[in-house]
C-alpha cells in the first residue's frame, strides 16, 4: 500500500463526491471492509471522498490502532469530514443496522449482508426493503447474501454484488525457506489447520472440532490453530462451550492439539499465520462473504469451505475443497427465523484428510489461489465496482 502516492486536499470540481458514513478502527468484517474500500478510494482521482463517523452497535466496542501501518492508518484517519451544508453525489453506508433514511444525494447505497437467508425488520432503520425508491441501492458481497436481500423483498434490480477484496501486497505466499523459519517462530509443528473468526454458532465450529478429533485418531501429527475475535466478542468463552459438548475421547485428541489465539493482531500479523498454516479449513453454515477465507486464498492456502454459500463466488477446485451441504432453517437470534446451510460432517472429514495427504494440491493452490486474487478479488477490483455503482 505504501507504493501508492498520498495527497489529501477537498475534490477538485471535476470530481464525483462520495461521503462514506461507517465505521473505523475496529476489527470487525463491516470496519475492515471499509477500511480497505477508503484506501482504494483514496487512490481514484474520480472520487473525492469524506467520512462520518457512525456509532458502533456496541457501546463496549473501542477504537483500535495497529490493524494497519501506521502511514495507511494516517490516510484513514485523515480522510476528511463532509463540510457544512454538503451534498454529495452519492452516499455509502457501512454499520449496523442497516439506515435506509433518505440521504442529501443523487444516490443512496447501502451495505448490508444477508448470512442466514434473510434481512429482518430488526436489521433495518429507516425504511424496509419492501419500500420501492428510486434514490436507494443495496450493496452485498454476495450472490448468497443478495439472494438473501431479494428474499426478504428487496427490489432485485437495486440488490447489487460487489465482492470483498485481498491486498496481494500483504496475503501472498512466502518462499519455503521465510515459511520455515516463521513457523518454527510460531510454534507450529505437524500440518497445521487453520480457522479464523468470532467463534459464533454460524461458523461450524462443533463439525470442526469433531472432524478434527475424528482426523486425529488417525494423524496424530495434525495441529488446529484456532483465531478468535476477543476484542469485540467472547470467542474463548463460546470454543469452551463447543470443547465441553465432545466426548471425553474427542477432548483428549483435541487438547493437546489445539493452539488458541485471542490477542488482536495487525493483518501484517494475520497473513502470517496463512502464510505458516497448510490449509484453511471454515464449515460455516451462515456468511454474507468470509473474508479470511479469501486472504488464505491468497496467501496460497487450500480452502476447506461449505458448498452452497457466499465462498462458491470465488473458490473452485482449483483452489481449495468444498464440504457437500443441505439447506436448513436456522435461528440466529431468539425469534428470528431464517435459513443455513449444514455441511456434511463426514465430507468434511474426507475433505480434512484429502488435503493432510494430498501431493499435488498444495503446489495447484499455491500457485491458483493469489492468482485469482490479483487478477478479480482486489481492492482495487472492489473500489472499480463500487465507483461504477455509486455514480452509474
Amino acid at each position: 500500500m505504501g507504493l501508492y502516492p498520498f495527497t489529501m486536499s477537498y475534490p477538485h470540481p471535476a470530481q464525483s463526491t462520495l461521503l462514506v458514513e461507517g465505521w473505523r478502527s475496529i476489527p470487525h468484517s463491516y470496519a475492515i471492509v471499509n477500511q480497505w474500500q477508503l484506501l482504494a478510494l483514496l487512490r481514484r482521482e474520480s472520487v473525492g471522498l469524506f467520512h462520518r463517523d457512525v456509532p458502533y452497535f456496541r457501546a463496549g466496542w473501542r477504537p483500535d490502532t495497529g490493524l494497519f501501518p501506521a502511514p495507511d492508518e494516517a490516510r484513514i484517519a485523515a480522510v476528511p469530514s463532509p463540510p457544512p451544508g454538503l451534498s454529495p453525489d452519492a452516499v455509502l453506508r457501512l454499520a449496523y443496522p442497516y439506515d435506509l433514511l433518505p440521504a442529501a444525494a443523487k444516490r443512496l447505497c447501502v451495505f448490508g449482508t444477508a448470512e442466514s437467508g434473510q434481512v429482518g425488520d430488526e436489521k433495518l432503520v429507516g425504511g424496509r426493503l419492501q419500500d420501492r425508491r428510486d434514490d436507494l441501492w443495496l450493496v452485498t458481497p454476495s450472490r448468497w447474501s443478495r439472494q438473501g436481500f431479494l428474499r426478504s423483498g428487496a427490489d432485485p434490480d437495486r440488490v447489487v454484488v460487489v465482492p470483498h477484496g485481498a491486498d496481494p501486497a500483504v496475503f501472498h505466499p512466502l518462499p519455503p525457506d521465510e515459511r520455515a523459519v516463521l513457523r518454527a517462530e510460531l510454534g507450529f509443528e505437524g500440518f497445521v489447520f487453520l480457522s479464523i473468526g468470532a467463534m459464533t454458532p454460524n461458523k461450524g465450529l462443533d463439525l470442526l472440532l469433531r472432524a478434527f478429533a475424528q482426523l486425529a485418531e488417525a494423524h496424530p501429527e495434525v495441529r488446529l490453530v484456532l483465531k478468535g475475535l476477543d476484542a469485540l466478542y467472547p470467542s474463548r468463552d463460546m470454543l469452551h462451550q463447543h470443547c465441553q459438548r465432545l466426548s471425553v475421547a474427542q477432548a483428549g485428541r483435541l487438547q493437546p492439539r489445539l493452539l488458541y489465539l485471542s490477542e488482536s493482531l495487525s493483518f501484517r500479523g494475520m497473513a502470517r499465520l496463512y502464510q505458516a498454516a497448510d490449509a484453511y479449513v471454515c464449515p460455516y453454515l451462515a456468511e454474507g462473504f468470509n473474508l479470511p477465507a479469501l486472504e488464505a486464498m491468497a496467501c496460497g492456502l487450500p480452502v476447506i469451505c461449505t458448498a452452497g454459500g457466499p465462498t462458491d463466488d470465488f473458490i473452485d477446485e482449483a483452489c481449495g475443497l468444498r464440504v457437500r451441504s443441505t439447506l436448513a432453517a436456522f435461528a440466529p437470534a431468539p425469534g428470528v427465523q431464517g435459513l443455513c446451510l449444514r455441511p456434511d460432517g463426514e465430507h468434511l472429514l474426507y475433505q480434512m484428510g484429502t488435503a493432510l495427504q494430498s501431493a499435488d494440491l498444495p503446489g495447484q493452490v499455491r500457485v491458483a489461489g493469489p492468482a485469482r486474487v490479483r487478477a478479480e478479488f482486489t481492492w482495487d477490483h472492489v473500489a472499480r465496482d463500487l465507483v461504477r455503482v455509486l455514480f452509474a
